[in-house]
C-alpha cells in the first residue's frame, strides 16, 4: 500500500522557523504532482506549495517569500522549510501526491506558532 508521512511539526514562536518532511512510498515519489496544504481549526484545507506535472513549484500569496520546498530524490522525501512563522500558520500539514490516477495523503503534521 502506498504511503506518505508527514512529520517535523512542533510549537514555534513567531519569527521563528520549522522545517516538514513527507516521505513517500518509492513506488509513487517524484518531484511532480506533489505539495503541501495545511488545514486549520474551523476552516478549509489551502493550499501551501505545489509542483505541478512540469515540476513548477508555486505558493499560496500567504507563504511566497517565507516558505520553500525542496526535495532528495534518493530518499523519496521532499520538505517544506518555514520562515519567519506567523501564528496564521498554526495548521495541520499534509502532502498529497497524485499518481496513476489516484490521490495519496499522509496523516498530517501539527504546526503551531505561539504570538
Amino acid at each position: 500500500q502506498e504511503q506518505l508521512a508527514e512529520s517535523g511539526g512542533g510549537l514555534a514562536q513567531a519569527g521563528g522557523s520549522l522545517r516538514l518532511s513527507c516521505v513517500a512510498s518509492r513506488r509513487i515519489f517524484s518531484m511532480k504532482n506533489i505539495g503541501w496544504y495545511r488545514q486549520a481549526p474551523g476552516k478549509q484545507r489551502e493550499l501551501v506549495a505545489a509542483m505541478d506535472s512540469g515540476g513548477i513549484i508555486s505558493y499560496a500569496d500567504s507563504v511566497k517569500g517565507r516558505f520553500t520546498v525542496s526535495g532528495d530524490v534518493g530518499k523519496n522525501t521532499i520538505y517544506l522549510q518555514m520562515n519567519n512563522l506567523k501564528p496564521e500558520d498554526t495548521a495541520v500539514y499534509y502532502c498529497k501526491k497524485s499518481w496513476g490516477g489516484a490521490e495519496y495523503r499522509g496523516q498530517g503534521t501539527q504546526v503551531t506558532v505561539s504570538s
